[in-house]
Protein backbone atom coordinates (compact mmCIF):
# COMPACT_ATOMS: atom_id res chain seq x y z
CA UNK A 1 0.00 0.00 0.00
CA UNK A 2 0.83 4.19 0.00
CA UNK A 3 0.38 6.52 2.15
CA UNK A 4 0.99 9.91 2.01
CA UNK A 5 3.21 11.65 4.85
CA UNK A 6 2.25 15.60 5.40
CA UNK A 7 5.19 16.27 8.42
CA UNK A 8 5.69 20.00 10.07
CA UNK A 9 8.99 20.76 11.88
CA UNK A 10 9.12 23.89 13.97
CA UNK A 11 11.82 25.30 16.32
CA UNK A 12 10.99 24.56 20.14
CA UNK A 13 9.13 27.23 21.58
CA UNK A 14 12.06 28.03 24.27
CA UNK A 15 14.42 28.68 21.14
CA UNK A 16 14.39 31.90 19.41
CA UNK A 17 13.15 31.72 15.84
CA UNK A 18 15.22 34.56 14.00
CA UNK A 19 13.46 34.24 10.66
CA UNK A 20 10.27 34.69 12.71
CA UNK A 21 11.53 37.34 14.21
CA UNK A 22 12.41 39.21 11.35
CA UNK A 23 8.99 38.17 9.64
CA UNK A 24 6.70 39.69 12.94
CA UNK A 25 8.96 42.84 12.91
CA UNK A 26 8.33 43.28 8.69
CA UNK A 27 4.37 42.01 9.60
CA UNK A 28 4.66 45.94 11.25
CA UNK A 29 6.14 47.44 8.75
CA UNK A 30 3.77 46.65 6.29
CA UNK A 31 0.63 47.75 8.46
CA UNK A 32 -0.06 44.62 10.29
CA UNK A 33 0.15 45.06 13.12
CA UNK A 34 -2.32 42.55 14.41
CA UNK A 35 0.14 39.73 13.54
CA UNK A 36 2.66 38.46 16.30
CA UNK A 37 4.38 35.87 17.30
CA UNK A 38 5.70 34.14 13.81
CA UNK A 39 7.12 31.07 13.66
CA UNK A 40 9.03 29.68 10.84
CA UNK A 41 9.56 26.02 10.05
CA UNK A 42 9.32 23.84 7.44
CA UNK A 43 7.02 21.52 5.51
CA UNK A 44 7.55 17.87 4.16
CA UNK A 45 5.81 15.51 1.97
CA UNK A 46 6.82 12.17 1.03
CA UNK A 47 5.32 9.07 -0.13
CA UNK A 48 5.80 5.39 1.76
CA UNK A 49 5.29 2.06 0.84
CA UNK A 50 4.14 0.24 3.31
CA UNK A 51 2.14 -3.14 4.18
CA UNK A 52 -0.29 -0.98 6.91
CA UNK A 53 -0.91 2.20 8.41
CA UNK A 54 1.17 1.33 11.34
CA UNK A 55 4.50 0.31 9.83
CA UNK A 56 3.79 3.89 7.51
CA UNK A 57 3.44 5.44 11.14
CA UNK A 58 7.02 3.62 11.92
CA UNK A 59 8.76 4.56 8.85
CA UNK A 60 8.21 8.46 9.19
CA UNK A 61 8.30 7.96 12.65
CA UNK A 62 12.11 6.94 11.93
CA UNK A 63 12.97 9.02 9.22
CA UNK A 64 11.53 12.34 11.31
CA UNK A 65 13.91 11.36 14.73
CA UNK A 66 17.05 10.43 12.30
CA UNK A 67 17.10 12.70 9.49
CA UNK A 68 14.28 15.13 8.96
CA UNK A 69 14.11 16.99 12.22
CA UNK A 70 16.98 18.10 14.83
CA UNK A 71 15.60 16.88 18.08
CA UNK A 72 17.55 19.14 20.56
CA UNK A 73 16.01 22.25 18.31
CA UNK A 74 13.13 21.16 16.40
CA UNK A 75 9.67 19.38 17.22
CA UNK A 76 7.43 17.49 14.71
CA UNK A 77 4.36 16.89 13.72
CA UNK A 78 2.93 14.13 10.81
CA UNK A 79 -0.27 13.08 9.48
CA UNK A 80 -0.42 9.91 7.21
CA UNK A 81 -3.21 8.89 4.69
CA UNK A 82 -3.33 6.19 2.50
CA UNK A 83 -3.07 6.69 -1.17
Amino acid sequence: MKFKAEIDVMPLEALLDPQGKAVTSSMKNIGLDSIDGVRIGRHVRLFVNASSQEDANQKVEEACQKLLANQIMEKYSYEIESV
